[in-house]
């Protein structure tokens, strides 16, 4: 039936249910002037018409203070959809048929989760997002940034296929324009610096020396285990994440060398060699080490291309063997590059650029 409008009280209504029994509603205009209405209770719950009316009076008392009436968020709480759940359900799909799944959750849950991850789907809106965009450009470069909303935007349009939303606010978020002209690498001394610094911490230490030696990823060196080292071969078996394959890297410092036969003493075989306690041996590295480079290289650096962060490292094992004249097919082996392309940007490093050639024309 029909809500009735009592005769005593404005904007408070009643309606006879099939069962006999009655429910009391109200309607008040919120803090933007939109008619609302709400759901008080049963008479058989207790409520009765002028509690109705009070509650409506304190809903319109909250409304003057610039409040949200407290029944009205708690119904709302019970409702929303978080962007957290929604991921979650998003990366279980993707488990059995996306071998980048956990790189790609992990950067979810790393730059994401704990800024947004909390609100209602459904609130958030392009504002909160160039935000989140803002923030990130300050610690991180151009490409990564757009990778991070990137799998914002899977996340959402995932939440748009389930009809939870029915926008990508991504979309309206201009993506920031890439410059790989100048990428900072550490120099021969910088590196030697670097290494002397962190001689007292060992874990860094030694994360240090794999970085630089092998080029491999965070995310390979935090699952590296003894398993994964031959020392009579001096051969390194590196799981790349991006790729969900195993390729080789080469044990070729004695320093390096000498401490891992010590960490590895006592270690069960598919131990990370590099963990210490229960941390999350990702994110502990990663702290760390930012505060190292931070500590030596960043001070008064603000252009991300000139700062030099964790991924740094891998591109200075690479820069470096370009200088030494490493053929660049080589460097892509080393690298696990899928695309030349990839690796191509170091090749500007060689120290014959055709100089020499160019020089016999006319010899």
């Amino acid at each position: 039936m029909a809500r009735v409008k009592s005769k005593k009280y404005i904007g408070v209504y009643r309606n006879q249910l099939v069962n006999g029994d009655i429910s009391y509603s109200i309607n008040y205009k919120n803090d933007e002037g939109h008619k609302v209405w709400f759901t008080v209770g049963k008479k058989s719950e207790g409520i009765t018409e002028i509690y109705a009316h009070n509650k409506r009076s304190e809903f319109i008392n909250n409304v003057k203070l610039g409040e949200e009436p407290p029944a009205v968020a708690k119904k709302k709480k019970k409702n929303i959809i978080t962007l957290d759940s929604v991921a979650q359900d998003s990366y279980d799909l993707k488990a059995l048929h996306n071998r980048n799944n956990k790189l790609s959750r992990r950067k979810f849950e790393l730059h994401i989760s704990p800024t947004l991850g909390y609100r209602d789907i459904k609130s958030i809106t392009t504002d909160d997002i160039q935000k989140l965009q803002s923030s990130k450009i300050k610690d991180y470069s151009s490409k990564m940034v757009n990778t991070i909303l990137g799998e914002l935007s899977t996340v959402f349009n995932y939440a748009i296929d389930k009809e939870i939303v029915t926008l990508n606010p991504t979309k309206k978020v201009k993506k920031l324009k890439v410059d790989n002209a100048r990428e900072r690498y550490l120099s021969k001394s910088e590196m030697k610096t670097l290494l002397e610094y962190t001689k007292e911490d060992e874990q860094i230490h030694i994360f240090i020396l794999l970085a630089l030696t092998t080029g491999a990823r965070v995310g390979a060196i935090t699952k590296l285990t003894k398993r994964d080292i031959n020392f009579d071969t001096k051969i390194i078996n590196i799981l790349d994440e991006k790729n969900n394959e195993r390729y080789t890297a080469f044990l070729c410092s004695d320093e390096l060398e000498s401490l891992l036969r010590n960490r590895t003493k006592g270690k069960k075989l598919d131990t990370p060699i590099l963990e210490e306690n229960k941390s999350n041996l990702y994110e502990q590295l990663k702290d760390k080490v930012a505060k190292v480079l931070n500590d030596l290289f960043n001070k008064g650096i603000t252009d991300p291309k000139h700062r030099v962060v964790i991924h740094s490292l891998r591109h200075t094992f690479a820069s470096h063997l370009a200088i030494n004249g490493t053929p660049i097919f080589t460097i892509q082996k080393l690298l696990n590059h899928k695309d030349i392309n990839m690796t191509l940007r170091y090749a500007k490093l060689a120290p014959d650029s055709g100089r020499e050639s160019v020089k016999g024309l006319l010899l």
